[in-house]
């Protein structure tokens, strides 16, 4: 039996538990390196067709909100 995990999914696990620390325990490098790794989260997401419909969502709430 063979398992695979999505590199999506796995990243966005690692997000959750560096976002679950306090916040008084944070230095700059450690948000940092969250801000990086949630870009990529979102830049890996919006590949997918998941993504495609988010991105369908936001764009229909900002036409209108003008």
């Amino acid at each position: 039996m063979q398992y695979t995990v999505s590199a999506s999914a796995l990243l966005a696990i690692v997000i959750f538990v560096r976002l679950r620390r306090r916040t008084e325990a944070r230095s700059r490098f450690d948000e940092t390196v969250t801000v990086v790794s949630a870009v990529t989260l979102g830049v890996l997401i919006a590949a997918t067709p998941l993504g495609n419909a988010l991105s369908g969502i936001v764009a229909s709430f900002a036409a209108a909100t003008h």
